[in-house]
């Protein structure tokens, strides 16, 4: 959860926040506040993880609650939308940092992401435990890393604690408060995005009704502390009136902690973040379509698993090969609104569903706290960045809910077909 969650996301969202936010106190507290709600959100796939321990996770909150056609339309938009256009995300994003290592490579960005998805669809292939061990210890550097960053930020010398004052008053910027906040709500939840996906391999974990909440909890609380951190470290080495754009207050950030080295080292640590949260979808993304290919929704032939190392071949494949077109589309930004408002409707979609699902204190199954209000202020606050997303991207918004919708013909095709 950890290893998919903590992407490319920390590097842009400070900068864009100390940018239009311009306020230390209001910064740090929508990293917490967000956080707090994300929590919420964990808890309630955590129950749900708990109560329907099958592989395909949303999926399978979605059929139980609301019917195997809203089911099948999510499935439907994971696999041409959601799934491959956060891997071609990912991986054009960090492809700009491959360069900075290898200025050879300088041109062929492209290439480099296409590259980066098939190494990851390879070693996926190559059987969940072995691809599992690779992902714990990309994750384990990536939070060494992200700890690093947060100790030379504050003992390099190079910081000002004047920085953070006045704490809660906002410098001068040219965006106006309302905009500034619903930015920064979209910039922070994002960086929280896809934590529900690891509920998808629900079915291959032991004991899942105790470890899927317990992953789920400890992953979001983990990655809160790392990004309020890793923001105040930002904060210390440069003054908010400073930050004229994510990627330049990044590279600031990276000359004040290491001097000349500064931007191969943030790179590097850049390259680590992104690779093992895009490693992370491809482990966990292709068991939902081979969940849907079972019950007859999808093709057959992506149901196939190997005999030997026993991971999706086929649907991993078709993954990579779908990310690659997007590579080819569509910018990192322009990848990233297409498949945003589409994926968190039916995020907001299958929390709900614990409202339909919970049938009381059943034995062994874990008990999301404070449900039903914290539920309920999570499924808000999905609606609420759906809205501020479809508002500012109302082309990549609409373009997104035509494909949803094609799919329902596509359910009634395949329904005729199971027979």
């Amino acid at each position: 959860m950890v290893g998919h969650t903590i992407g490319v996301g920390i590097f842009l969202t400070p900068g864009e926040l100390i940018g239009a936010v311009a306020s230390p106190g209001v910064i740090l507290g929508l990293w917490l506040g967000c956080g707090a709600l994300v929590l919420a959100g964990a808890l309630t796939f955590g129950e749900l993880a708990s109560r329907y321990p099958l592989a395909g996770g949303p999926y399978v909150y979605l059929r139980e609650a609301w019917g195997e056609r809203i089911a099948f339309l999510y499935g439907w938009q994971s696999l041409l939308i959601m799934d491959p256009g956060v891997t071609a995300a990912l991986a054009t994003g960090v492809s700009g940092y491959v360069v900075v290592l290898w200025p050879v490579a300088a041109g062929h960005e492209r290439w480099v992401a296409v590259a980066t998805i098939w190494l990851l669809a390879l070693v996926s292939m190559a059987g969940l435990t072995l691809s599992a061990r690779v992902l714990t210890l990309m994750t384990a550097l990536k939070v060494v890393g992200f700890g690093a960053i947060v100790v030379m930020a504050f003992s390099a010398g190079r910081g000002s604690w004047s920085h953070f004052a006045p704490f809660g008053a906002r410098h001068v910027t040219v965006v106006p408060l309302g905009e500034a906040l619903a930015l920064g709500l979209v910039g922070v939840f994002f960086s929280f995005g896809g934590f529900w996906e690891a509920s998808r391999i629900a079915g291959e974990v032991r004991d899942p009704r105790r470890t899927m909440p317990a992953a789920l909890a400890v992953g979001v609380t983990v990655v809160t502390a790392v990004y309020v951190a890793t923001t105040a470290a930002f904060i210390y080495l440069v003054a908010p009136q400073e930050a004229t754009s994510a990627t330049a207050f990044v590279e600031r950030a990276g000359q004040a902690m290491f001097g000349g080295t500064g931007a191969a080292t943030l790179a590097s640590i850049v390259i680590l973040s992104v690779i093992a949260s895009a490693l992370a979808l491809v482990i966990m993304a292709p068991r939902l379509y081979t969940a849907m290919s079972s019950n007859g929704l999808f093709p057959a032939a992506l149901a196939n698993v190997n005999p030997v190392t026993h991971s999706p071949v086929r649907a991993t494949m078709v993954l990579a090969a779908l990310a690659s077109v997007f590579v080819f589309i569509g910018t990192f930004q322009e990848i990233v609104a297409f498949f945003m408002c589409t994926t968190l409707g039916f995020v907001a979609l299958a929390a709900a569903a614990l409202f339909r699902l919970r049938r009381g204190a059943d034995a062994g199954v874990f008990l999301s706290p404070g449900h039903p209000v914290t539920t309920l202020l999570f499924v808000l606050l999905v609606s609420a960045v759906v809205v501020v997303v479809a508002l500012g991207r109302p082309i990549q918004a609409a373009a997104g809910l035509f494909i949803v919708l094609l799919g329902v013909p596509a359910y009634s095709a395949f329904a005729r077909l199971r027979g």
